[in-house]
């Protein structure tokens, strides 16, 4: 079972950027698909972000599109997401999510289907 923790959530004033890193208690996430959601008081979780297993596929949510960008480290230990161009909008508790399924864009825009493991999030806020 992967124990995933995110790291690297905070405040930032609108137009700034913040750098999200996904890491699963020293072991590699070669092997999954891994995805970024975000939920808002009020509001459903939503699919952020995701790679996937072994092709390096990326999917983007309208929302985010050209503002984030998804990455994994060299030693594929980690997965970041890089955001730029912060809106107020952004904000919400951001969480990572590994799933053993190759592909996972289907599953990230419908809000997290089929993902396996979760993190507890982290906060990130946007001011304006």
């Amino acid at each position: 079972q992967l124990q995933i923790v995110e790291t690297g959530g905070g405040l930032v004033q609108s137009g700034g950027s913040l750098r999200l890193s996904c890491a699963a208690s020293g072991r590699s996430l070669e092997h999954y698909s891994i995805g970024w959601f975000r939920q808002a008081p009020g509001q459903e979780r939503e699919g952020v972000s995701c790679s996937s297993y072994r092709d390096g596929s990326t999917y983007y949510s309208d929302s985010v599109k050209g503002r984030f960008t998804i990455s994994r480290t060299n030693a594929k230990m980690t997965v970041e997401l890089q955001m730029d161009n912060l809106k107020p909008e952004d904000t919400a508790v951001y969480y990572c999510a590994a799933t053993v399924q190759f592909q996972c864009a289907e599953a990230t825009r419908k809000g997290g289907g089929f993902y396996d493991y979760w993190g507890q999030g982290t906060q990130v806020t946007v001011s304006s």
